[in-house]
């Protein structure tokens, strides 16, 4: 699958806020999409959870610990999407323990966005086809088909059986990933986390007051902002990444797509902002090129390594030329 991801390329010159080899052009959506065909599997969920977030502006549901909880869960389940769904998964920028690679796809699946199968056949295929037509959510198309609408409609492309085999064959063959694909348990794994949150919320609101009515406040609050409230975020940045970071920002690379580096969300979505940084080099673990385009991910992943819980980590293609030069000489 390496092979394949290679198809995003960059010229031999970089150069800041231009972009030379991409010419915009508005594009029809994929050919595999029926645009009359809703994905209620996708709608009802994505439309429930954000009606039931609204609760977040019930004064009841409101306390600053739950929105402090919500603030630091934002980026810890982001990792699960960016370092594990992304860089681990879609990519093999690093290998971890199969223990630790399983946790950051579950708590990936704690943000409610598919199986790791789809999710990462549905980012290969993006790199394969990147703002062309069959991208599966090119804001060349609009901005809401790329942020979310592409989610809503029917894409045979994206939810047949031979395109999974074809572009996440890799990730099938793990039995764990396998059984994530062909059961329930990744919304259920989103259940449990919910109860959890409810439950501990209960708990420090039992010992805080001593009554059943203060734990219930409590284990409410955190439920609501803790788990509706961050999944809604969650989604609104990994989205912004589809969307925002094709449209709007600068660029270091003259990639052959539309990519750019937007700051706004490379701070929200841990790193994944500096997004031109990652389509000229896919296979990089980091996209932190420029002084200020700090990747908490790849922070994350070199604390990984530091205490041996990460290796091959594949630099970025500037640090990895430097080594080789220096080898040669």
């Amino acid at each position: 699958m390496s092979t394949t991801l290679e198809k995003s390329k960059v010229s031999n010159g970089r150069t800041a806020n231009v972009s030379k080899n991409y010419e915009y052009h508005p594009l029809e959506v994929p050919t595999t999409v029926d645009r009359k065909r809703l994905l209620w599997i996708y709608a009802a969920p994505i439309v429930g959870i954000h009606l039931l977030a609204l609760l977040a502006f019930v004064p009841y549901f409101f306390s600053w610990t739950s929105v402090i909880v919500m603030l630091v869960s934002i980026e810890i389940y982001g990792l699960g999407i960016s370092l594990g769904y992304h860089r681990l998964l879609a990519h093999k920028s690093l290998k971890v323990p199969k223990w630790l690679e399983h946790g950051f796809a579950m708590f990936a699946a704690c943000s409610l966005q598919d199986t790791p199968a789809k999710w990462v056949a549905n980012h290969r295929m993006h790199h394969i086809f990147s703002d062309e037509r069959e991208d599966p959510h090119s804001p060349m198309v609009t901005f809401i088909w790329s942020h979310f609408e592409w989610l809503l409609k029917y894409n045979s492309a994206t939810r047949s059986l031979t395109n999974l085999q074809k572009y996440s064959r890799d990730i099938l063959e793990d039995p764990f990933y396998m059984k994530m694909e062909k059961t329930q348990i990744w919304p259920l794994i989103y259940v449990l986390h919910g109860i959890a949150y409810f439950v501990v919320g209960y708990g420090i609101g039992y010992w805080n007051t001593g009554t059943s009515a203060g734990a219930l406040q409590s284990g409410s609050s955190l439920f609501v902002w803790g788990v509706l409230v961050r999944t809604v975020v969650n989604w609104h940045v990994t989205w912004s990444v589809n969307s925002l970071t094709h449209l709007f920002g600068y660029r270091n690379y003259d990639t052959t797509d539309n990519s750019r580096n937007n700051w706004l969300v490379g701070l929200f979505a841990v790193g994944e902002g500096w997004h031109n940084n990652h389509h000229a080099d896919p296979a990089s673990a980091s996209v932190w090129h420029r002084w200020w385009e700090v990747d908490l991910t790849y922070i994350v992943i070199r604390g990984l390594k530091g205490v041996g819980l990460a290796w091959d980590v594949i630099e970025p293609r500037h640090k990895r030329s430097a080594v080789r030069q220096s080898a040669n000489q």
